[in-house]
């Protein structure tokens, strides 16, 4: 069977492209990853993807008019690279409706929090304030509002005494280094499902503490 052909979005360190790049490393993993591409030249990410020699382009967004200009460029890039899945991984931009249109239940997504509770920036230092128990992650299909969208699967972070922003950050990132490379793998096999905005993974049992929504 082919592999799905996915690119990539950082702006940043790259740490969830890292985990992408080592499941598409194993020789069963159905998806491989054909480009990486940032909005700064200096994402860490990039260096990344050299090292798994994985081809990347640099699409500054400062270069660009407007977003929709620069959101064409991108599309442009994707096309080009056969790209038929793209994964969000730290890009901070926000898309437009066209670009997200275009890209259609093929646009993907995670977020530190178990959505739709505290979407946006600052995450963390928010569940904090808010005392909540458990938050975690959520790797979702993107729709043109920011951080919403049919939810592939969400993994759970107890909120421990005496956490901090940067302590929890850090176990949320853990979960979604594992989250992220799953919810890719039940795409590339056909088992996620879009039907009425709810995502349905066929054939799907519990994977530790990641939690699939809904339940299969």
């Amino acid at each position: 069977m082919a592999r799905m052909k996915v690119a990539v979005l950082i702006s940043g360190r790259g740490t969830n492209l890292q985990a992408l790049i080592d499941a598409c490393a194993t020789p069963d993993f159905p998806a491989e990853i054909k480009l990486v591409i940032a909005n700064r030249a200096d994402a860490a990410g990039l260096a990344r993807a050299a090292q798994a020699k994985i081809a990347t382009a640099i699409i500054p967004h400062r270069d660009y008019a407007t977003r929709e200009a620069f959101d064409a460029a991108l599309t442009a890039a994707l096309v080009q690279a056969g790209s038929e899945l793209v994964c969000l991984a730290g890009f901070m931009r926000l898309l437009t409706p066209g670009f997200v249109a275009h890209w259609r239940d093929r646009l993907i997504n995670i977020h530190p929090s178990l959505l739709p509770a505290f979407p946006g920036l600052d995450t963390h230092a928010r569940v904090l304030a808010a005392g909540v128990r458990f938050t975690g992650c959520t790797v979702h299909f993107v729709r043109a509002e920011m951080d919403n969208g049919p939810i592939i699967l969400q993994a759970a972070v107890p909120v421990l005494p005496g956490d901090d922003a940067e302590r929890l950050a850090a176990r949320v990132l853990e979960a979604e280094h594992r989250a992220y490379p799953q919810a890719l793998r039940f795409i590339a096999e056909g088992r996620a499902k879009i039907v009425q905005e709810h995502v349905e993974i066929a054939g799907a049992a519990a994977h530790f503490d990641i939690m699939l929504n809904p339940p299969s």
